[in-house]
């Protein structure tokens, strides 16, 4: 290692469904490796995202939102967030700076309270607030609650002061070697990054339709032929109602869906993909533990 001083450990976006954390992700690794849709409880896997500098390699973790757990899948969601919480070096507390405080956020704000951890606020969605003092109230608010290290304010959006983020972060991780070698980006399998880059369309094609019962499972992944990779993904839905919504007329929606993501998974991978995508109609998916088994959303 060159640079006697350099940094590495593991950072978690912890906040709201909403807060941006996963357009951050991907902004800040430069590869599109977690979902983003406006619609919440989009990341159901603690997605890693690895970005390396000369002084330092920074482990992000982007959690689920933190929302009232349900489901059993939303169960597992939650379990995701407090294992993250224990088990990383710095908290990223993002907070959406364009509405106002709710007793979400300030749920949030507990767990990192409980954690006793080091934590960088991050304000995001800046680019929505037309006068900059605006954050002045927040700022404090969040001042007095706790000792943050760094207060920034961001968008994660525009790339509006990633940077200086990146180096505060950086700046509090304990010495050492490298993690992941310098050209990794995630530690996530490509079998998952396909189904997270399928179930972002689905999300984005339906609408309000479909907010939160669809799950997308590579089911297979052939290399064999050097020129194509195929894959196959199920996506599960709880009605039949459900499964035309996605299908669409004619196919159109799921036809849509697939070459949408396509163009993404091709990014990723480089080369030509052949996507074939089928729903299957699994009854109350989201609290039988086989089914989450499946998807890799495990206790």
């Amino acid at each position: 290692m060159s640079n006697p001083n350099f940094r590495s450990g593991y950072a978690a976006f912890i906040g709201r469904p909403n807060a941006g954390k996963s357009t951050l992700l991907n902004r800040l690794v430069g590869e599109k490796i977690a979902a983003v849709s406006n619609k919440p409880q989009t990341t159901r896997h603690k997605i890693q995202g690895i970005v390396t500098s000369e002084n330092g390699q920074i482990v992000f973790v982007d959690t689920p939102g933190v929302h009232k757990p349900g489901y059993l899948l939303n169960r597992r969601m939650m379990s995701a967030v407090h294992d993250a919480i224990l088990s990383v070096d710095v908290l990223v507390l993002m907070r959406d700076a364009s509405v106002s405080t709710g007793n979400g956020d300030k749920f949030v704000l507990e767990l990192i309270k409980e954690s006793e951890k080091t934590a960088i606020l991050v304000l995001n969605k800046i680019d929505k607030i037309r006068e900059k003092h605006e954050l002045l109230p927040l700022i404090e608010y969040y001042s007095k609650e706790y000792e943050f290290a760094e207060i920034i304010p961001i968008s994660a959006l525009k790339g509006e002061a990633v940077d200086n983020l990146l180096r505060q972060i950086t700046k509090h991780l304990p010495e050492g070697e490298p993690i992941f070698s310098e050209d990794e980006l995630t530690d996530q399998p490509l079998r998952v990054l396909v189904a997270e880059m399928v179930r972002e369309q689905i999300l984005a094609t339906t609408g309000d339709e479909i907010p939160y019962v669809t799950a997308v499972v590579t089911e297979k992944y052939d290399e064999s032929d050097p020129s194509v990779t195929k894959i196959y993904c199920a996506i599960y839905v709880e009605r039949d109602s459900q499964k035309g919504i996605i299908i669409g007329k004619g196919g159109i929606k799921l036809k849509k869906i697939g070459t949408e993501a396509r163009v993404d998974i091709e990014k990723i991978l480089n080369k030509k993909v052949f996507l074939q995508l089928f729903v299957k109609v699994v009854a109350d998916w989201r609290n039988k533990e086989q089914n989450l088994d499946d998807i890799g959303i495990r206790e």
